[in-house]
């Protein structure tokens, strides 16, 4: 029996309503993937390569046992697909001298260029990916319904590890280190959006203040570019302890909650944390 356009629709609304839930549900593996890509090393490795590497190349250079090689594969076909790597020939597909068919390879595109390590990029974000899909962060969303059904005042990061962000992260020296690293990254990929839009705001003032400004990276290029602002970076004592200033760059402690010091601009930029 033929089905009418109501049923029709019905059917099609019903399936687009699984393929949402499939899609939320399966989600994770999208940032899981990714994690795993640049703690193998992946991004590296191709950029080193200097050409297009096939799969065994790869399989061969990060110590992939043979055993493992498909499912690499596979990484590697999701990936690609979300745009993270690409696959091509590194010359026309046919070699004219030996007739043979040049298998294709994977290369990096945009996305996964900014996950290379070290100085390669200036605006890398291989720390931001560490940081932000670390244990330590995400497992607190597994008992978000156990903290709405809470009585506590604390947030879920506070019920899961028995205290606040700030103060898990003072108290752990690794993490600390891994947050600090990943909110610089994060302010690299956005520090010359600052530097521009802000160009003429700077150059009428004075003084500035980074609030939560970490190691200073942004602190560090506003007072670099433009030698007559004094500038200041307020975080908190476990952050700023040992950093070292400059001439016209100072770090002082403190939490925002309690005073920020004045001055013509008061800097505040969108913060990565689980409160």
């Amino acid at each position: 029996m033929e089905l009418t356009n109501g049923e029709k629709t019905s059917d099609l609304r019903e399936c687009q309503a699984q393929v949402l839930v499939w899609n939320q549900i399966l989600s994770y593996i999208n940032s899981m993937s990714l994690k795993c890509a640049v703690e193998l090393g992946i991004p590296d490795v191709i950029h080193n390569h200097g050409r297009p590497m096939t799969l065994p190349d790869l399989v061969s250079a990060l110590g992939i046992p043979q055993a493992r090689a498909g499912f690499l594969h596979r990484l590697m076909r999701m990936l690609s697909h979300s745009g993270f790597f690409a696959l091509q020939t590194e010359q026309p597909c046919v070699n004219r001298d030996k007739g043979e068919e040049k298998p294709e390879g994977y290369v990096l595109t945009p996305p996964s260029q900014l996950l290379l390590k070290g100085d390669r990029s200036s605006k890398s974000m291989h720390p931001l990916v560490a940081f932000v899909v670390h244990p330590i962060l995400i497992q607190p969303f597994n008992g978000l319904s156990k903290w709405f059904h809470s009585d506590s005042s604390g947030t879920p990061f506070e019920m899961q590890h028995g205290r606040a962000f700030w103060e898990y992260i003072a108290r752990d020296p690794d993490f600390n280190l891994l947050t600090n690293e990943g909110m610089a990254s994060d302010s690299s990929v956005v520090v010359s959006e600052i530097m521009d839009k802000c160009r003429r705001s700077f150059e009428q003032s004075t003084s500035v203040v980074d609030v939560g400004g970490g190691t200073g990276l942004l602190a560090r290029k506003i007072a670099d570019t433009f030698p007559h602002l004094e500038v200041t970076v307020l975080d908190l004592p476990h952050v700023v302890c040992g950093l070292e200033g400059t001439k016209t760059l100072k770090f002082l402690a403190g939490d925002m909650f309690d005073s920020i010091p004045p001055a013509d601009i008061i800097l505040l930029k969108g913060k990565l944390s689980p409160h």
